[in-house]
């Protein structure tokens, strides 16, 4: 009721019978203030600062601080610095120390952020030491009184005051650095040198191990582990959380050695640290020991209840040790704590699929769908299912969505195609099968279904031309002269003679080949030669053999930027914490996803991401 009250006022301060009514220009200010109308409430705030004598110099600082905030929300930052060093220059105080920094900030004028900051740290903050709260002796009833005013009011206030300066001075000393032309490392070196000369001293750690965490983001990995391994003779606490960032930074260049000795090193000196165990089950993990692996996440979790990593972990870990059930209690404990997690609903749906449950698979990658409706391998995954519940229509929509999306999905398209030719739409087919051509030009087998379809579909001329160009790159395919020696006699071609003289010979070598390889079999050195001799002659395989090895070959291969899988030396990421706050800002390994042909439809091998702290 803004209006009620600036009349109310008003009429006080008209009154001449209070003498401090002029005092009452302060709230009217800050009334003003909230209905945003900056011009009045400086003018209040200047009325009621003229009011008041030089006698009460707490009360004029808060009121120039008043002033100084409406013309920062006016980015009048000039006039706010004014007030600010007037004020920091009579009664300085943190907030004001803090807010100064960020003016000179918005203003640009980096040298004088530096001397801000140093006023800023030499500001008293009037408490007194914390050995008051230490009984002197024995006495009994001084132990009681220590233990009574020990978290007090007044204790919890400067508490409160003590924490509120660590926050600012650490907020400012990140705020410099970067806003420096020089080194970001030569301008860190300066603030922690302030800062250890200053009452806070205990805050030098912290800034270090900020200039660590900066490093790490900016992916300068062995800076960052130089700062690290500085803390190992520190005391546990920083120690653990140095440590537990070195095993993070090893894991992710996949030295898992140094990640372990890193891991038990943050467990020595804090066996409670949720991240050290949930980095150390990590570490067991890719050792592909699950259960030691879950033996480590469930310990932290005793020790953090809400440690979704470790939860999420321990799912992945059931979930390898084919304890589908307990993974599936994982991961609806996960959700309940993270309810819109793509991962998570994915996780889900992946066991759920592997219980034999394909509806609520469905269900779960539908809500996948609402929080990432442009996720092609989720779109995919679902035409599977809908595919193994013989649901052609949907199966259809889904994957054609994943095609518009990615079109470089091998066994998206590769479904495609054999859709189309088994609806007798070979036109259509024919685009799917060139796209694969483009992504796999060595393997034969798609230009074979290319021509294929352009000869059902009774374009004879352009089939020819492919099996042409497909005998041109692969002269000894033996499916290929197969076709065109029909394709020749059909089209009373003078080629028919030549193709077919090629086709007898190419398969006279297919025989020779098979018979050295099975005499190669009664023998491990003979074994040894014909493998060898069958790598060299790997160029001038028939079509289908060739086929088979570039089969074997594509298996290995990756395929990345597809969310929530991995292969086996891409699935973990290991955990790190930043002791300066929240954990917002973390090191991300991108999940990755493992392609595996086994038949023509390239079923996918799922792999599972483990989360970082």
């Amino acid at each position: 009721m803004h209006p009620e009250a600036l009349s109310s006022y008003k009429a006080i301060v008209k009154n001449k019978m209070f003498s401090n009514a002029g005092r009452l220009k302060v709230n009217m200010g800050n009334i003003y203030y909230k209905q945003k109308n900056y011009h009045k409430a400086i003018k209040f705030y200047r009325m009621a600062l003229d009011q008041i004598s030089n006698a009460h110099k707490d009360m004029r600082s808060k009121i120039k601080h008043s002033i100084a905030v409406v013309f920062i929300a006016m980015g009048q930052y000039s006039d706010a610095i004014t007030s600010l060093e007037d004020i920091m220059s009579e009664t300085p105080n943190i907030t004001a120390g803090f807010n100064l920094i960020l003016c000179y900030h918005a203003a640009g004028d980096r040298e004088k952020m530096k001397k801000a900051f140093q006023k800023l740290i030499s500001v008293p903050l009037g408490i007194s030491d914390e050995d008051k709260y230490i009984p002197p002796n024995d006495d009994t009833s001084s132990k009681m009184v220590i233990e009574a005013i020990k978290n007090d009011k007044l204790s919890q206030m400067e508490r409160d005051l003590k924490a509120r300066a660590e926050k600012y001075i650490t907020t400012a000393a990140k705020l410099i650095c970067p806003a420096m032309d020089a080194s970001f490392a030569s301008e860190f070196d300066w603030c922690v040198d302030m800062v250890k000369n200053s009452q806070y001293v205990q805050l030098a750690n912290d800034l270090e191990f900020h200039k660590a965490m900066t490093c790490l983001r900016q992916k300068d990995h062995n800076q960052a582990k130089e700062i690290l391994k500085t803390f190992e003779k520190k005391d546990s606490k920083m120690k653990s959380a140095a440590a537990t960032n070195l095993s993070f930074i090893y894991f992710q260049e996949k030295d898992f050695d140094q990640a372990d000795k890193y891991a038990d090193l943050a467990m020595s000196a804090d066996h409670y640290n949720p991240a050290a165990l949930t980095n150390k089950g990590n570490t067991v993990f890719v050792k592909q020991d699950y259960e030691k692996a879950a033996e480590f996440y469930k310990e932290a979790l005793r020790n953090d209840s809400l440690c979704t990593e470790s939860l999420h972990n321990l799912g992945l870990a059931y979930k390898r040790l084919n304890h589908l059930e307990e993974a599936l209690d994982c991961f609806l404990k996960l959700h309940a704590i993270l309810k819109n997690s793509d991962q998570v609903m994915y996780q889900l749906a992946d066991i759920y699929e592997l219980m034999g449950d394909r509806q609520q698979a469905i269900k779960w990658l539908m809500q996948v769908i609402c929080v990432t409706p442009t996720d092609p391998h989720v779109l995919a995954k679902l035409g599977k299912l809908h595919n193994d519940e013989g649901d052609k229509s949907q199966a259809l929509q889904y994957y054609s969505e994943s095609f518009r999306l990615f079109p470089c999905k091998i066994d998206v398209i590769e479904w495609l195609g054999v859709h189309y030719i088994e609806s007798q739409f070979f036109e259509k087919a024919t685009q799917y099968f060139e796209r694969a051509t483009l992504i796999q030009p060595t393997q034969v087998k798609w230009q074979l279904i290319e021509a294929s379809c352009y000869r059902k579909s009774g374009n004879y001329q352009k089939a020819l031309e492919t099996y042409k160009g497909i005998h041109r790159k692969f002269p000894e395919n033996v499916d290929c002269l197969c076709f065109l020696v029909r394709l020749s006699t059909d089209m009373d071609l003078k080629e028919v003679q030549e193709y077919a003289t090629k086709l007898k010979k190419a398969e006279k070598m297919k025989e020779i080949r098979e018979q050295k390889v099975k005499s190669g079999q009664g023998s491990t050195a003979g074994g040894r030669r014909e493998g060898s001799g069958g790598s060299a002659d790997s160029n001038h395989s028939s079509g289908s053999n060739r086929g088979e090895r570039l089969s074997a070959k594509m298996r290995s291969l990756t395929v990345s930027n597809e969310p929530y899988e991995a292969d086996s030396q891409k699935e973990l990421d290991a955990s790190y914490m930043d002791p300066l706050g929240p954990q917002i800002e973390r090191p991300k390994t991108g999940a990755k996803k493992r392609v595996d042909d086994e038949d023509d439809f390239g079923d996918e091998e799922l792999g599972d991401d483990l989360l970082p702290e």
